[in-house]
């Protein structure tokens, strides 16, 4: 089988950028904890975890030690509270959304009730909402523009992997609201960007598109969910154990992308197993 791998895709630098900050602070300290998953893909957390990374769900579980901040970024709130602690801190929140997080604050005390159009329950949204104070809506689709208030300052921005399709349509729905002015600044990921068109353009022209990564992952989910739009055949794997064979059956060319929490060993076992068959 031909497979052809999209030209933009895997490892992004804010996710290089945090495994390198947790490979760092292993070798320097004991006991070193995880806020969460430091990136949404199991094999390397499972990697990290064996290397003595413990990975925790609220700061209630950490008691001393060093803190690993995951690239999705924290609340203020969470970090003040890690201080009180005496937790040592390492920060690894990816760089394009501390400044998602700055804007957020900026918006808040020049008076706009900030917007989020993205997943609420998503840990960079809501790391971005801790920095917004109370002035602070999250829209994920048209169902939730009824939390919109009249007449009022809205600032608004995205989170970070989302496609622009999703963030000019929603802002298309947001602006046939009632509103006295509207602030709009494009927080959207060009690494992010850059791997949707990649992934776009080659399902196009293959019989078959394969996206790796985690379900949990966000920025593939919206790979997936972008070629399938564009390729039915379309399918969400995390790695090469979950291929159903039978989804290349009569087909000779596969395209192959991944998220940008997919490690480059991932990509590379999926690409060399599906050529030999």
């Amino acid at each position: 089988m031909k497979v052809i791998v999209a030209e933009n895709c895997g490892f992004c630098h804010g996710v290089n950028n945090a495994i390198t900050m947790a490979e760092k602070v292993l070798k320097q300290e004991k006991d070193v904890y995880s806020l969460g998953p430091i990136i949404h893909n199991n094999e390397v957390v499972d990697r990290l975890t064996k290397s003595g990374l413990k990975t925790v769900n609220s700061i209630e579980e950490i008691h001393s030690g060093t803190v690993l901040i995951r690239s999705h970024g924290a609340a203020p709130a969470v970090i003040d509270q890690l201080k009180d602690k005496g937790i040592k801190i390492v920060d690894a929140t990816c760089i394009l959304v501390k400044t998602v997080q700055r804007i957020a604050g900026q918006m808040t005390e020049q008076g706009y009730k900030v917007v989020i159009i993205g997943d609420e329950k998503h840990p960079e949204v809501q790391a971005v909402m801790g920095c917004a104070g109370e002035k602070v809506i999250v829209i994920g689709d048209e169902s939730d523009l009824h939390k919109l208030p009249e007449n009022d300052k809205l600032g608004i921005i995205c989170q970070t992997t989302q496609s622009y399709e999703y963030f000019s349509k929603t802002l298309q729905s947001i602006v046939q609201t009632s509103f006295n002015e509207l602030k709009i600044v494009n927080t959207l990921c060009k690494e992010a960007t850059k791997r949707q068109q990649s992934a776009v353009e080659l399902c196009r022209r293959v019989d078959v598109m394969f996206v790796l990564g985690s379900y949990k992952s966000a920025n593939t989910h919206k790979l997936a969910e972008l070629c399938k739009q564009h390729n039915s055949q379309t399918f969400h794997l995390q790695n090469w154990t979950e291929l159903d064979k039978s989804t290349f059956f009569q087909k000779e060319v596969a395209g192959v992308t991944a998220g940008a929490s997919t490690p480059e060993w991932v990509i590379s076992e999926f690409v060399i197993n599906l050529k030999k068959l």
